[in-house]
């Protein structure tokens, strides 16, 4: 991936970006609940109440692949995504509180399909200092709810990798987490008994059924099985996308997805 071509696809996304947010300068943003703010050393986000609930905005445009795109769970700051032909790369920036719990803040770009499918990407944050569990996801829900039942695969801005579902509408999300690092065969080390963690190159995602598989390329291997997969009943039709969440719930950062794959073993849903 040539990240010279990346940034621009970049800059030009933060430009629509600025712009929709300058044209809204006076306009009031809802407050943001503290339960929603970031964890840190003096404060630990925890889950929504239960009644909380924002309906997703969506752009009923076709963006590469994708028919769609939505803010699921309506942010405070409305996401934006592009898309460059030339490089096949999509731009996402997004706000959003988290990806977790019992309800859901990101953007995504999604098709509606049946049947089994495989979803693949690339996946590139730009700037490095970004919030470290921002959450770059391949996602199959239910529905566009901020609280639907769904089976996803993240990468996090730290490496973490994550296997996780939300086994019924409103429920909490649980998971299975993969954090890896290498003494001495990764760049970037102080020292060769220095931890550093890898980064996925790519990731994916495989539903079979009722059964859901993390599929992981650390280095540029091929791809491969990752752990022991989730088993989630979705009725058909769904949706399956990529999306990002900053995991700050009013302010935006990047993610960008290359070389994605959609396959789909039966038809797009009507």
């Amino acid at each position: 991936m040539k990240m010279h071509r990346a940034t621009g696809v970049v800059e030009t996304a933060m430009v629509v970006f600025l712009s929709a947010m300058a044209s809204a300068t006076f306009a009031e943003l809802p407050p943001v609940p503290e339960w929603a703010l970031p964890g840190s050393a003096t404060h630990q986000q925890v889950s929504p109440p239960a009644d909380f609930h924002r309906p997703a905005k969506t752009l009923n445009e076709p963006i590469g692949i994708f028919k769609a795109q939505s803010d699921i769970g309506s942010a405070v700051i409305p996401g934006v995504s592009t898309y460059d032909a030339a490089t096949g790369q999509y731009t996402i920036t997004s706000a959003g509180y988290n990806i977790w719990y019992v309800r859901d803040e990101f953007r995504l770009l999604w098709n509606k399909l049946e049947g089994d499918v495989s979803l693949a990407a690339d996946i590139n944050f730009p700037d490095p200092e970004g919030y470290g569990d921002r959450k770059a996801v391949l996602v199959i829900r239910q529905s566009l709810d901020d609280d639907s039942k769904e089976a996803l695969v993240a990468l996090h801005g730290e490496g973490m990798i994550q296997l996780a579902a939300r086994p019924e509408k409103g429920q909490r999300v649980k998971d299975m987490e993969y954090r890896i690092g290498s003494r001495g065969g990764l760049p970037g080390g102080k020292s060769p008994d220095s931890l550093v963690s890898a980064h996925a190159k790519r990731i994916g995602i495989e539903k079979h059924g009722d059964s859901f598989t993390l599929f992981v390329s650390l280095q540029g291997e091929p791809m491969h099985a990752f752990g022991s997969p989730v088993q989630l009943h979705i009725e058909g039709p769904f949706y399956v996308g990529i999306g990002f969440c900053s995991h700050i719930p009013d302010k935006a950062d990047t993610a960008v997805f290359s070389n994605v794959l959609l396959v789909n073993a039966a038809r797009a849903a009507q």
